[in-house]
């Protein structure tokens, strides 16, 4: 039997997480086991221990991966090429559900954090780590809107940090919402008003 290479432990681990998250979001994370990710997956119970250590780790590699698929709206948020903070938000929002749209894996993935998997025993601890993405949003939106102020763009009686956390609370809202609706409902397609109308409401009146 050939000696397998970097390459090939790299692709069994790629495989090892595309399964987990298809198994994850077919049964639910509590009804899922290493058994049944490593025959999807089509390799050995072994294999799967040798790249995770448990399925909370092999959870977060799921979790991971879907965070490399949204660089690109995270990335808007500090991108030197937009000189409007508020634009940034905006367009960050935008791209994210556009993303969560448009990219089956990125969805999935979002519902079996949502909607299939209950953070008690082994996972009690996880689920301060999936809500750190959040926390680090909201700095970046109190960042962004105290730029925002100071650039004059912003409607001078309103308060920075409070807006701050209300766009983090609609715009977590609006994805709950969203991730819980029907392809096609109404809810979805208005989604992009949804954003664009608050931040228009925080520019200053020029």
């Amino acid at each position: 039997m050939p000696r397998k290479t970097k390459a090939d432990a790299e692709q069994t681990r790629q495989d090892l997480i595309a399964s987990a998250r298809q198994v994850f979001h077919q049964h639910g994370v509590s009804r899922t086991s290493l058994e049944k990710i490593a025959e999807q997956a089509g390799v050995t119970r072994g294999a799967v221990y040798w790249h995770f250590a448990n399925k909370a780790e092999l959870f977060f590699a799921v979790r991971e991966d879907n965070h490399r698929m949204l660089e690109k709206a995270v990335a808007m948020l500090s991108d030197p090429s937009i000189d409007d903070p508020l634009t940034a938000i905006e367009r960050s929002l935008l791209e994210f559900f556009s993303i969560v749209a448009t990219n089956p894996l990125v969805q999935q993935t979002f519902e079996i954090m949502s909607l299939r998997c209950e953070y008690v025993n082994e996972f009690a601890s996880v689920l301060s780590e999936i809500n750190k993405p959040c926390f680090d949003f909201l700095g970046r939106l109190k960042h962004l809107y105290a730029l925002a102020a100071e650039k004059g763009l912003m409607r001078p009686e309103l308060d920075q940090e409070a807006l701050a956390y209300d766009t983090l609370a609609y715009t977590t809202g609006a994805f709950h919402n969203w991730l819980s609706a029907d392809a096609g409902d109404e809810l979805r397609s208005r989604v992009p008003e949804m954003i664009r109308n608050p931040i228009a409401l925080r520019r200053r009146v020029v």
